[in-house]
């Protein structure tokens, strides 16, 4: 999870703000500029946000200037209420932006507006019971791998953040500077660093994990929000896979989200390869959401209008992005294993 302070533009004293946002516009009447500092994979990045219509809108992009609830947080929170009027507020902002982009959140999957729009499709389980879950919606082999985590010992079960768990999430972290084809950005950090970015929304959140005698070989941390519950972290350790504490996990999250009455349990959005594979397994079903882009400038237009909104990557096709991403993970492994080597 993304950790923000908030700074109003031209604010030289760079004072956090901890308290309601301001509501006096800086430039406008309908926007308020800000700068916002967001940790995206660990970094600290700082960006221009605007306060439209009660909400944070973070601008992102070089070449063309998008605006859009923050994807790690508010986009999963919160609907974008009455667009039109947001849509008003950015346009008469004190800096230029080209693009509005926004979705709706499950389960509303029904278009609700006029604008140009796209399906994204998110990854989630819809959760009547447990016995259904588990009989009806997931793979037999993924039942089989349930049942083979709890014959070979395995318990799983709901955690409290304690220092203990926090260093068995450390060992789980350390397991390797690549992970899933990439760096492991979790990779290297310090026990208050961990600590501290677990602790995030914790009012909000539950811990799932799963042990293998005294040893931590899993864990999901996952948050409650209004309509569903969704992952924030999902990780195991790869000398217990054989174990099948991924798919003992999943059947403990399931168990809880039906005990509250959760409907849903999102795994964000479907990914692919092995990802894809472990979702559907699962009992993830695609859930076709309405994504809309709205032009807020002539070079929004004309963006929307190449299909460049997207980015240079909404070009490549789906194959060649597969291997690409086949080529990338064989990349930092060969890195990796050379590291290692001369590290000796």
């Amino acid at each position: 999870m993304a950790v923000q302070d908030r700074q109003i533009a031209g604010n030289s004293s760079g004072e956090v703000l901890d308290g309601p946002m301001p509501t006096t516009p800086m430039t406008s009447e309908n926007s308020l500029v800000y700068k916002e500092t967001n940790r995206i994979r660990g970094v600290p990045v700082q960006c221009d946000a605007v306060h439209a219509n009660n909400q944070i809108f973070v601008i992102s992009g070089r070449f063309v200037k998008t605006a859009s609830l923050r994807s790690d947080k508010e986009q999963w929170l919160e609907d974008v209420e009455h667009p039109d009027q947001v849509v008003e507020a950015l346009k008469a902002a004190p800096i230029k932006i080209d693009l509005l982009k926004f979705w709706q959140r499950i389960p509303d999957t029904t278009p609700k507006y006029p604008y140009y729009k796209e399906c994204q499709q998110i990854a989630a389980i819809p959760i009547a019971d447990y016995k259904r879950w588990f009989e009806k919606q997931i793979s037999p082999k993924a039942r089989n791998k349930i049942r083979k985590a709890q014959k070979l010992g395995v318990i799983v079960e709901e955690i409290t953040l304690d220092d203990e768990f926090v260093r068995g999430v450390m060992d789980i972290y350390n397991q390797s500077p690549v992970r899933r084809g990439k760096p492991f950005w979790h990779y290297g950090k310090d026990f208050s660093t961990v600590k501290s970015e677990l602790s995030a929304d914790l009012e909000d959140s539950i811990f799932v994990g799963a042990y293998y005698g005294e040893e931590l070989i899993g864990f999901i941390k996952f948050r409650i929000t209004d309509r569903y519950a969704m992952t924030l972290l999902i990780l195991d350790k790869i000398s217990h896979r054989d174990k099948a504490p991924m798919n003992a996990m999943m059947a403990k999250v399931v168990e809880i989200c039906a005990q509250r009455r959760i409907p849903y349990f999102t795994y964000t959005v479907w990914r692919r390869g092995e990802h894809g594979q472990f979702q559907e397994s699962n009992g993830f079903e695609k859930l076709p959401v309405p994504q809309y882009f709205v032009p807020l400038s002539l070079k929004g237009k004309l963006v929307l209008q190449l299909g460049l909104h997207n980015g240079l990557r909404g070009w490549i096709p789906e194959k060649a992005m597969i291997w690409l991403l086949s080529a990338r993970a064989k990349w930092y492994l060969w890195r990796y294993s050379r590291s290692r080597v001369h590290s000796k």
